[in-house]
């Protein structure tokens, strides 16, 4: 096997994270103690904030849905060719985990997936088949999953449904007369695009999705038919990071200058598809780097306009010009094509099954604290499943991070979040964002989210002891050991420890 450098460093990089900052797995049917964790959904967040919080000692149960395919949550539904748009460096759900290659698939990712449910012995504590249809607080204020005691009382609950549930499959006018084949850019295995005029209807993840399908599988052409424009950027590990930089989370004065790098280095001689109104800070980009060379060799187009109606052999569609808002005037163009892929991406999975107070204006999701803690429940952790836009990732250090802070809440009394402070916060990151042209919490980036939990801890010097353990993962038994002695204190002077809600 030919010797790669740059692949032999990246291993041991990943080697070193491994040996510093994975949680021990605890020994095969051991007895794990309180604060005891529901978690909802076994997807990759699932997954990893589970195995951080049986890796520090605590218990847990996993509800899942579905059955044992579903491991892995949307990678699990997603096509075979599909795979990472970032970085797997910008991929690391768990320190333990190990990429052999930059941008691995699906079937690598569900793998890295499986074998960490594995290595942390999930499997005895996993409930496949079982839909959370409610969870509420006892009088003790334990929480119980579906009104069923049996399954268990809780001292906190990591919800980690996800933002991507079923496929989004709308239907539009004169569909049925539509001779070719129509299908979700999630169910593409076992078709083949090879040959053939294909239209794209849709933008964003969805339409990665679907492109690598047709790049996969030799098209003959793409059109991709998007309501408005988005902004694209490169697959770079570095470029993706250092937008990632803009600690303000929003547009600033300065944003002018990615925005026009993007542009002329690669946008290039495509400039015109480029977003005019919307700045780069205030959507989700797409993060491709083929759809610009499929363009520039004639094998695809990307058209801006609203879908009129289906035709017998394509697409009547009101092509609009640059600037023209959604539903404005354009030329009407039938847009033929062989097969038509619906990118019009997936259900928000519901977030029902909370008590209904946390759904109260102003402090509903996503504006909670820290986006994922409702304030009146701070017992509540929704992880990876409020946010709506970002520049960042989904599967990185910041699953274990927020699994932390919650097992920390749970645990000290005196690092513990009251509900007027947390609503305090939610207020001032609201103004300080005021003049973003998204709400305060409809777009964040990564650095953005670092800056939220350094403020966190940082705030209160009874958290001081825990940074080390919220940050890294590491050094748990000291601040337990603290919290111990501050309690033998507190009872000292006879002051009772209250329960955390």
């Amino acid at each position: 096997m030919e010797f790669h450098p740059i692949l032999w460093l990246y291993s041991l990089i990943q080697w070193l994270l491994d040996k510093l900052l994975s949680p021990t797995p605890p020994p095969p049917k051991a007895v794990l103690g309180r604060p005891r964790i529901a978690v909802i959904g076994a997807g990759l967040t699932g997954v990893s904030s589970a195995s951080h919080c049986v890796g520090h000692g605590f218990d847990v149960t996993i509800f899942e849905a579905g059955d044992e395919k579903s491991l892995g949550g949307i990678w699990s539904r997603v096509n075979n060719t599909s795979g990472l748009q970032i970085h797997s460096i910008m991929y690391r759900f768990h320190p333990s985990i190990k990429w052999s290659v930059g941008y691995p698939d699906r079937q690598q990712i569900v793998s890295q997936i499986t074998l960490l449910w594995k290595r942390y012995g999930l499997q005895e504590r996993t409930k496949f088949n079982t839909r959370v249809n409610s969870a509420r607080q006892d009088l003790h204020g334990l929480w119980i999953i579906n009104g069923n005691p049996s399954l268990g009382r809780f001292d906190g609950v990591i919800a980690a449904v996800g933002t991507c549930g079923d496929p989004k499959m709308p239907h539009m006018p004169n569909q049925e007369a539509f001779k070719g084949e129509i299908f979700h850019s999630s169910k593409l295995d076992g078709k083949t695009a090879a040959g053939k005029d294909v239209l794209i209807i849709g933008g964003g993840a969805s339409a990665v999705e679907a492109l690598e399908f047709v790049v996969h599988t030799d098209a003959a052409s793409t059109s991709v038919l998007a309501r408005s424009d988005k902004w694209i950027i490169p697959r770079n590990a570095f470029v993706d990071g250092l937008l990632a930089l803009n600690i303000f989370g929003q547009e600033t004065i300065f944003s002018w200058i990615p925005e026009a790098l993007l542009k002329k280095f690669f946008y290039r001689d495509l400039e015109d598809l480029a977003p005019d109104s919307d700045g780069l800070f205030t959507e989700t980009p797409m993060v491709n780097s083929d759809i610009f060379h499929q363009i520039r060799n004639h094998k695809a187009e990307w058209l801006r306009g609203d879908i009129v109606s289906f035709t017998e052999n394509g697409v009547l569609f009101r092509h609009r010009a640059k600037g023209v808002p959604k539903g404005g005037p354009g030329r009407e163009i039938e847009v033929k094509g062989d097969m038509v892929i619906m990118a019009t991406g997936y259900q928000r999975p519901s977030l029902a099954f909370l008590p209904n107070e946390v759904f109260q204006e102003p402090y509903q999701p996503p504006r909670w604290y820290l986006q994922v803690f409702p304030p009146e429940h701070m017992s509540v952790c929704c992880n990876n499943c409020t946010y709506v836009n970002a520049i960042g990732t989904v599967g990185n250090y910041h699953i274990g991070i927020y699994t932390r802070l919650l097992l920390m809440f749970l645990v000290d009394p005196l690092a513990r979040p009251q509900e007027y402070w947390m609503k305090r916060w939610i207020d001032m990151t609201s103004f300080l964002k005021s003049h973003a042209p998204t709400g305060a919490f409809d777009f964040f980036t990564y650095s953005e989210l670092m800056y939220w939990f350094i403020f966190c801890v940082a705030i209160n010097p009874f958290r001081w002891k825990w940074a080390p353990f919220v940050f890294l993962g590491i050094g748990s038994a000291l601040p337990k050991d603290i919290v111990s002695e501050e309690d033998h204190i507190r009872n000292g002077l006879g002051m009772k420890r209250k329960h955390h809600e």
